[in-house]
């Protein structure tokens, strides 16, 4: 009811109105940049020294050399046969995604399987597999093992308090 209302405030004496805004005058449009004015400057003096070549700036300029050269093209050639590879050490029994199963891995890569098994073996057993042993096993660079056993963490449950006690909490099981 109340749109039906507005609307026909709106559109009261419509016609009138647009008339009225159509007649008056169209506004001026901002004049242009005259594009073919003379320098600014008419002292012949400034025009001259303009005109003129520098001697000392010529001799300058004669004695820049550059010299340039193309970098050497890079070898776009793949080595796919060249590269080392391992045989897998863990794997997912069957193939939950429909995709072919891996039988080797290039050094220094994991599967997820395998990087699953490797920080749950490090976890479980954190004396005997230490990061040394597994980079050892798996063909991967101390460096990079230390970081993986650091910041991969899959599956970790962090389980923040309530700021009040009338909030509810998943109880920890």
């Amino acid at each position: 009811m109340g749109a039906r209302v507005g609307r026909m405030f709106r559109n009261f004496n419509l016609e009138n109105r647009v008339h009225r805004e159509l007649s008056k005058d169209k506004p001026r449009a901002a004049p242009r940049y005259p594009a073919n004015l003379p320098p600014p400057t008419s002292n012949p003096e400034v025009v001259d020294s303009l005109n003129q070549k520098n001697a000392p700036l010529l001799e300058h300029l004669r004695s820049v050399y550059v010299e340039s050269r193309d970098p050497a093209p890079a070898s776009k050639e793949v080595t796919v046969g060249k590269e080392q590879r391992r045989p897998l050490k863990f794997s997912i029994l069957g193939s939950p995604l429909g995709l072919v199963e891996l039988k080797d891995v290039p050094s220094g890569k994991l599967t997820i399987a395998e990087a699953l098994k490797a920080v749950g073996s490090h976890q479980h057993q954190p004396q005997t597999w230490t990061p040394e042993k597994i980079a050892q096993e798996y063909s991967l660079d101390l460096k990079e093992t230390k970081a993986l056993l650091e910041f991969f963490i899959p599956f970790k449950l962090e389980i923040i308090p309530p700021k009040t006690k009338k909030t509810k909490q998943i109880k920890a099981s």
